[in-house]
């Protein structure tokens, strides 16, 4: 009997996921609903349906554990002990952070090696759980992202490598497309809500927030954006602190204009994130990565020399470390094995 005959499916949903293959959960749940139609041909609806269904198999509900008073303080590494140090330990739980910078600086990279980094074990830094990424204007990167997975012992090499080598990190990342604002409202509130409350995921990440607000709204439609991006971040805060996850969105730069008046980055820097006070006000951690002349070379790598900054944060002051994009992930730089050209 086919795995999907145990819920109550509808017999078109059954022949169209045999059609196509579709042997595991694990399989449905790695796929976006744009990928599950164009491969099974059904309907957005039964689409939702059918993710629905494989949540269910994938683990039997039960109800949300008490937080417990050593989850207060908790934090997502970074998998850099020396970009970990300038946050005080990582991402905060149960809040929202935000990384911005130009285009090419690495802000995609970071997010996707929390997505490995939150499968560790609450020791070693993560939160023994899996991820969403979801993607709203770049395809997913998976390429770059196999890459880390093979280099992870590499970069953690704080960790035993048996821990590194039974974790499955392919099989815990879950990707999502969001064209408009309205999927990515429904992708949030409906299958993301379903996969933290099954506590299959503790981490979400957004790349990149700004992109949908700049396609959708116009200078005459201030007063709707506001309202839209008020709505995002309320649906953000509540997931996050409802199941203690850490949440990153990755935000877009805006040139900064002489004698503008709002501050929203550092003051060194020529570009500033985007949205606005708007938005700036709905994140407690801003974080910004921007590129600094010269690369740093270590062994037969080379890598343009990058700078991670804290903006602004309740519980860090306002610092930043060098860094630079290696095989195996951002690093810090403690300038010991690298030099600069």
């Amino acid at each position: 009997m086919s795995l999907w005959r145990q819920l109550d499916l509808h017999p078109r949903i059954i022949s169209a996921i045999d059609k196509a293959g579709i042997r595991s959960v694990s399989h449905v749940l790695c796929m976006s609903g744009p990928d599950l139609q164009r491969l099974t041909s059904l309907s957005a609806t039964d689409v939702r349906r059918l993710l629905t269904a494989a949540a269910m198999l994938c683990r039997p509900f039960r109800p949300l554990p008490v937080l417990a008073t050593d989850e207060s303080g908790l934090t997502l590494s970074l998998g850099c002990p020396v970009l970990d140090g300038l946050l005080r330990g990582g991402l905060p739980v149960g809040a929202v952070t935000e990384l911005s910078g130009e285009s090419g600086v690495g802000k995609t990279q970071l997010a996707l090696q929390l997505c490995l980094s939150v499968q560790y074990p609450v020791c070693h830094g993560g939160l023994d759980s899996g991820a969403v990424f979801v993607c709203t204007e770049d395809v997913f990167p998976s390429k770059r992202l196999q890459q880390l997975i093979r280099e992870q012992s590499r970069l953690r090499a704080d960790v035993p490598p048996h821990v590194t080598s039974d974790l499955c990190f392919g099989d815990r990342i879950y990707v999502e497309h969001a064209a408009d604002l309205t999927s990515l409202q429904s992708c949030l509130r409906r299958r993301v809500r379903l996969l933290l409350a099954r506590r299959l995921v503790r981490f979400v990440a957004i790349d990149s927030v700004a992109s949908l607000f700049r396609s959708e709204f116009g200078l005459a439609d201030w007063l709707e954006r506001t309202k839209q991006l008020l709505s995002l971040s309320s649906t953000l805060h509540h997931l996050c602190q409802q199941f203690n996850s850490a949440v990153l969105c990755v935000n877009q730069v805006t040139d900064i204009f002489s004698g503008s008046q709002e501050y929203t980055g550092p003051s060194s820097s020529s570009v500033c994130p985007a949205l606005g006070l708007a938005w700036a006000n709905q994140v407690m951690v801003r974080l910004m990565m921007r590129r600094l002349g010269g690369t740093v070379t270590r062994g037969e790598q080379d890598s343009a020399l990058r700078r991670l900054e804290v903006v602004f944060a309740p519980h860090l002051a306002r610092a930043g470390r060098d860094a630079a994009v290696w095989r195996e992930g951002v690093r810090g730089l403690e300038g010991a094995d690298v030099s600069l050209s």
